[in-house]
């Protein structure tokens, strides 16, 4: 981002004054350093009537000067005696230093007043250079009257009876009226009695017609019609302002940079973009005013997006600008197993990342605890990221936001669930119910011993093979919890404190958890947890996981461990689902474990988990025959159509 080579600062007696390039060649001849010109002109503020300035020009040579950071300018108007300061910093200092080349415009004075200026270094050097200036007193200007001709995109200019002007549209600014650009700057004679049609490009607030006699130093006359003039405030002044984007993903950073007609000072704002359209609604952020500096515009701590914009406000208008490049640093895509939601994140800067799930009402999406985390750290090559949430209500959507920034948007991700996902939702929420009519039924055949506290912790194991198995492991854990009471321990529902500890540690430490209060690992068997455990004996010979976040071989390890030292996994349960498994897939070293059939022996699995006697017979035969029945429905949801057969209605 280029900016101006210096800094200016001044005293009360002048407005803020602002280091610029100038946009064409200085007026008159080239200064031989050291020199001080001073010369008259005209200043005209925004909203005030035009008066007499003196102009300083400025050159010293580099020689001998190569450690002098500034100059200061002194001011004395003689009669009235007010006096002002102004001072001039490189910004850098240039290697082997550079020539000081300053023009200052203006300091305002009254007409046939005398003005002494003085200058010295910053440092003092011993450099000191007094000038004095007379300001002629002016004379009256050309007269001349216009008319705003909008559907031409005009105005007309009448000379009256009398001497010729040179007439011309220009953009006033703090001191000179600068043309206009071409194909609209005209300068034209119009003779007395005559009349001429001025076309311009942008109806802005400094659009000004000036006229003066064709003759060398003549005075000159200037109407700006269109200061307090709404229209120009309208969308035409933001069309007439250039926006460079310097935005970097990278640095975090927004940054933008103006070029205008008009000295303007908007103010700017975050503001986050439904759709990409140019016409969808940007909601501004709070807190989030930008700075400005020499017309650039700066936000740290922003992930920057296309839809992430600035609004700039000035007056009664405003204008939406959005980073000009179309990438981001990171992307997210979402895929669901089961009661399972997977985002896959993808980022090319260090970042850390929240997701959290919410439910629509009324157009909103606003994010429910708990919230999920997970940080690619700095140093780390660009990679994938994985998050894995739990869902608990049919068409749960996500949220998804960087957070380790100040100013983030947050994606909405809402998985479609197809009637394959329904089927398998299905028969995981059948096991849900069976449990509940269980517990209903036969709850008195669990009750605990008088005394004897509630909520018994149960960490909750298994392999993620497939899908089917996933969702049967998610309801049966949710209705432990709800329905029996138990303390459940799982991985899905602690994703965030598996992703900061790592697998190996946060097993042992919910293991030594259950173990202190006398709850229960359960461990739920499938046909794929015995392909993992013949792999995980292959890999893992030293008794501990490949891969930190592979918790079924952070399980097999610490069972491992715990068969080898009692010879029995004390605590430990294992229970698999009949459809999924059968008693030839539970690998003999896990043989002496308790072991449970399901749906069939899920009375005697609860009881064990309350620690209480077997349930009666009739509970586990209701269990039984209503888990059949509702697992065959499942398996009919579940599968796949053939080809031609429509879903009935």
């Amino acid at each position: 981002m280029e900016r101006p080579e210096c800094r200016a600062t001044a005293d009360r007696t002048l407005s803020r004054p602002r280091c610029r390039r100038p946009p064409r060649p200085r007026p008159g001849p080239p200064l031989e350093p050291p020199a001080l010109a001073l010369s008259g002109a005209r200043l005209c503020p925004p909203s005030r009537p035009c008066q007499p300035c003196l102009r300083v020009r400025l050159a010293l040579p580099a020689a001998g000067l190569s450690d002098v950071r500034g100059l200061q300018l002194n001011f004395l108007e003689l009669g009235s005696n007010r006096a002002g300061w102004l001072q001039v910093w490189r910004r850098h200092r240039a290697p082997g230093s550079s020539p000081w080349q300053v023009q200052f415009d203006c300091f305002p004075a009254e007409s046939g007043r005398q003005v002494l200026v003085s200058l010295r270094t910053i440092p003092d050097r011993g450099l000191a250079i007094s000038r004095s200036h007379l300001l002629a007193a002016e004379r009256s200007g050309p007269v001349f009257t216009h008319a705003w001709v909008p559907e031409e995109r005009a105005i007309e200019v009448w000379v009256p009876e009398g001497p010729a002007l040179m007439v011309r549209l220009c953009h006033q600014l703090a001191l000179e009226c600068e043309e206009l650009p071409r194909p609209f700057h005209r300068q034209v004679l119009v003779l007395g009695g005559r009349r001429v049609s001025l076309p311009y490009e942008f109806l802005v607030p400094c659009l000004c017609i000036e006229a003066s006699y064709p003759h060398h130093d003549s005075p000159r006359s200037k109407h700006c019609p269109f200061r307090d003039q709404p229209a120009a405030y309208g969308p035409e002044l933001w069309s007439s302002v250039r926006f460079h984007d310097y935005s970097a993903s990278g640095k975090d950073q927004m940054a933008m940079v103006l070029s205008a007609s008009c000295p303007l000072r908007p103010r700017a704002i975050l503001c986050w973009r439904e759709a990409a359209a140019e016409t969808a609604p940007c909601h501004d952020v709070p807190n989030s005013t930008a700075n400005e500096e020499e017309q650039a515009y700066t936000l740290d701590k922003v992930d920057v997006h296309p839809q992430l914009c600035f609004r700039f406000s000035y007056g009664n208008s405003s204008h939406v600008e959005c980073p000009h490049r179309p990438e981001t640093a990171w992307n997210v895509s979402v895929s669901t197993r089961g009661l399972q939601l997977h985002l896959r994140l993808t980022s090319s800067v260090p970042a850390a990342f929240s997701a959290a799930l919410c439910q629509r009402r009324g157009g909103q999406c606003e994010p429910e605890t708990p919230l999920y985390t997970v940080t690619q750290l700095e140093g780390s090559a660009p990679g994938e990221l994985a998050l894995l949430l739990p869902v608990q209500i049919l068409g749960s959507c996500v949220l998804v936001w960087r957070s380790d920034v100040r100013f983030a948007r947050k994606q909405l991700l809402c998985p479609d669930v197809s009637r394959r996902h329904f089927g398998l939702l299905g028969l995981a929420l059948a096991l849900g119910l069976v449990v509940t009519v269980l517990l209903l039924n036969c709850r008195g055949a669990w009750r605990p011993a008088t005394g004897a506290p509630g909520g018994r912790p149960v960490l909750l194991l298994y392999s993620p093979d497939s899908e089917e198995h996933l969702g049967l492991v998610c309801a049966l854990a949710e209705r432990l919890r709800t329905g029996l009471g138990c303390d459940v321990h799982l991985d899905l529902w602690e994703a965030g404190g598996v992703g900061q500890a790592g697998a190996l540690p946060w097993l042992y430490a919910q293991r030594g958890r259950v173990g202190r209060q006398h709850g229960t690992v359960l461990l739920l068997w499938s046909r794929g947890s015995a392909r993992l455990f013949r792999r995980w004996r292959v890999g893992g010979a030293d008794g501990t996981p490949g891969d930190a976040h592979d918790v079924f071989g952070a399980a097999m390890a610490c069972l491992h461990g715990e068969l080898e030292v009692a010879g029995c996994g004390g605590g430990w349960v294992l229970a698999y689902f009949s459809r999924l498994c059968s008693p030839r897939d539970i690998p003999r070293p896990l043989r002496p474990l308790p072991t449970y059939r399901l749906p069939r022996q899920l009375p005697g699995l609860l009881g064990a988990l309350r620690g209480s006697p077997p349930a009666p017979r009739r509970c586990r035969g209701r269990a039984g025959g209503l888990m059949h029945q509702l697992l065959e429905v499942g398996a009919r949801e579940g599968s796949p159509q053939p080809p031609g057969v429509a879903a009935g209605t």
